[in-house]
């Protein structure tokens, strides 16, 4: 959706820029580092960082700002409020009884996944080995099962336009970070309809993803477990995983 630029409040997004510009890579910014990280000069995130701070979403020590619980209020109200966690929860919960293994959906958010709604209730052995894999979490896109089906879900044009300029942060050495193997890779994906991920994001977790589609076809979210090598072998994949969760995403597809 593009709006007219007398609509547009460039306050407000400079606003929420300086917001998202803490992360677990920095998770204190002074005026100083914010700038550097919304491109906005540091006289302009200093008068955001205290505005921030004025209402309550950063806390200070006078020097640095970091994040505080009131901004888990957006979180709250969207888990809350959508109509696709509320959907997909059940079924997570139950795949979890039914195998004791982890479940997650996730939705696209340019060049990141976001972990919408997660399993529960059950003891998950990769648990201690998966890094990030909490409600909310946003993880790369491009090393992980669910964004790399989400990513093959985009028309060819979209994808090629997500993909232009874009740097692949190698995160493990298995990491794909060659930008015309990264798009031959999704393209594999884009035929098999399926993602099995080996490594690419950590080391030892290995992920299995399907997209989640409406009735339309449209592709709202991705589908995936989490395991070990073991659990996650080829055949099993083949032979329990993969069955598993194509059943799963086309009994939700009335629902979404």
């Amino acid at each position: 959706m593009t709006i007219a630029k007398a609509d547009y409040i460039e306050g407000l997004a400079k606003g929420l820029a300086v917001l998202e510009a803490f992360d677990t890579e920095r998770q204190r910014l002074n005026a100083t580092l914010a700038a550097q990280r919304t491109g906005i000069t540091r006289a302009a995130a200093r008068r955001h960082l205290l505005t921030l701070a004025e209402l309550g979403y950063l806390e200070t020590d006078g020097s640095h700002y970091w994040l505080s619980a009131r901004v888990l209020r957006f979180a709250g109200s969207y888990m809350a409020t959508s109509r696709l966690p509320r959907t997909l929860q059940p079924t997570l919960n139950h795949l979890a009884q039914e195998t004791q293994a982890a479940f997650s959906a996730v939705v696209l958010d340019g060049g990141e996944g976001v972990i919408v709604a997660r399993s529960a209730g059950v003891a998950e052995p990769v648990r201690h080995l998966a890094y990030g894999l909490h409600l909310g979490a946003r993880l790369p896109a491009h090393a992980t099962s669910t964004g790399r089906v989400l990513l093959a879900n985009l028309s060819k044009a979209e994808f090629n336009a997500w993909l232009k300029g874009r740097e692949l942060a190698r995160i493990t050495p298995q990491t794909e970070v060659n930008a015309t193997r990264f798009k031959a890779l999704i393209e594999q994906v884009r035929q098999a309809d399926h993602c099995l991920a080996r490594d690419g994001h950590e080391l030892g977790i290995h992920a299995l993803a399907v997209p989640l589609r409406n009735m339309q076809g449209q592709t709202l979210a991705a589908l995936n477990v989490v395991g070990t090598a073991e659990q996650l072998s080829d055949a099993a994949v083949q032979r329990k995983w993969l069955p598993l969760l194509l059943e799963s995403a086309r009994a939700l597809r009335p629902l979404l």
